[in-house]
């Protein structure tokens, strides 16, 4: 389920890429995206593993992936 996320994630990563938004506003756009594919799984435990890893800022995410400057 994961890969899965993670390609479709990519995929729509891509295509907003081109509509001229900022690298935090795709972040947050794939970060609410992320957590409605969560709400899907049954698994409670499962589920709430899936929404953790949705709750990470912008900026801790830019100091972990050791991206510096926005893109525009």
């Amino acid at each position: 389920m994961k890969s899965r996320i993670s390609i479709i994630g990519g995929a729509m990563a891509a295509l907003l890429a081109g509509t001229g938004c900022t690298t935090q506003q795709l972040y947050n756009t794939g970060q609410a995206w992320q957590r409605n594919e969560c709400g899907r799984i049954m698994d409670q435990q499962e589920r709430s593993r899936c929404l953790s890893s949705t709750s990470t800022s912008y900026e801790a995410y830019k100091q972990q992936s050791g991206t510096g400057s926005e893109l525009k």
